[in-house]
């Protein structure tokens, strides 16, 4: 991964229209244009996973892609699936549970165990039960899960934190949204609301503490530049959903389905595998900067976030859902 390049080349990055042009064209055929927005920008690794995705699918696909939200804003993308302006978009799962109260289920902290366990969630029994749901309720069709990393948290102040009141009074940034919210209440924190591409200004300009991302993207986007510490809570499995509209998807064959969904899944384990591998050296990476990077009481983040989601959303949970994937 090419990290030496300058944020501003990483923040602006529109929405191309001629990012996929090395896509060998189809000649003598009408492909179906799928307008794909999604919140990262073309340099994030999800955007080769999408871009060898759409080259699988070339054939009778064309997809069009608007990275860093130059369609539509975060958080709106859904509305946009739902009203017929957009076929396909990387889905934050905390969009979902706006609509659907049980997807706070999948949204919640300390879930899944690892990208194995998430994976093999959404293609089992119960994660179909709430692809259904999606179906059924949005309209929508999620092809497959996205991982990007364990969140953790990315400190401003040199404050040691071992468990979550240690966090009391730090102002971390969380996307907008009641259920990107909830989760920073969930660890401890008083969370505050910033655009992805404000939270560098954010930070150096001491409106927020901190951030919480995958260290991949935090390396990425450079915010150790302006932070003094990582701490390793791992609180919650970073992913997005792949998906399209029912309409687009009901109006392929089975079989076309069928190839649209090995493609999806292949690339994205594909990036994913790449992914991991790459994240390895990044503790070691943050360390030789001088950062401090170490792994709080995870047993106590873990007990005091669960309750809290307990608590708040358990009522809406499919009964048994949580075991079910807790035995996977």
């Amino acid at each position: 991964m090419n990290v030496n390049i300058s944020r501003r080349a990483l923040l602006a990055a529109g929405g191309s229209m001629l990012a996929l042009g090395s896509l060998s064209p189809v000649y003598g055929q009408t492909r179906t244009k799928l307008r794909f927005s999604c919140a990262f920008s073309e340099q994030d690794p999800r955007a080769d996973a999408y871009k060898a995705f759409a080259s699988a699918i070339q054939k009778d696909f064309e997809l069009q892609p608007y990275w860093l939200n130059s369609l539509f804003k975060q958080g709106t993308e859904l509305v946009a699936l739902q009203r017929g302006n957009l076929e396909m978009a990387n889905l934050a799962p905390q969009d979902i549970s706006k609509q659907i109260p049980a997807w706070s289920l999948m949204t919640s902290a300390y879930l899944f165990r690892d990208a194995d366990h998430m994976r093999k969630t959404f293609r089992s029994d119960v994660g179909r039960e709430f692809i259904k749901m999606a179906r059924d309720q949005l309209g929508i069709q999620i092809v497959t899960p996205v991982y990007f990393g364990s969140r953790h948290v990315n400190l401003k102040p040199d404050r040691r934190i071992n468990t979550p009141a240690d966090l009391a009074g730090i102002k971390l940034r969380m996307p907008p949204g009641e259920f990107w919210q909830f989760l920073g209440e969930s660890i401890g924190v008083n969370p505050t609301p910033v655009a992805f591409a404000e939270v560098y200004t954010a930070l150096q300009t001491g409106a927020i503490d901190g951030q919480d991302n995958p260290l991949l993207l935090s390396k990425l986007m450079k915010f150790d530049e302006v932070t003094t510490q990582f701490v390793l809570t791992g609180h919650v499995i970073g992913y997005d959903v792949m998906a399209i509209t029912t309409k687009v998807w009901d109006a392929m064959p089975p079989a076309q389905q069928a190839t649209f969904q090995a493609a999806a899944e292949k690339a994205i384990d594909d990036y994913t595998t790449k992914f991991n591998a790459d994240e390895k050296g990044v503790v070691e990476y943050f360390k030789s900067e001088g950062r401090k990077v170490y792994t709080p009481d995870l047993n106590a983040f873990r007990a005091y976030a669960q309750k809290k989601y307990v608590d708040k959303y358990g009522q809406d949970w499919p009964k048994g859902a949580i075991e079910r994937i807790n035995a996977l």
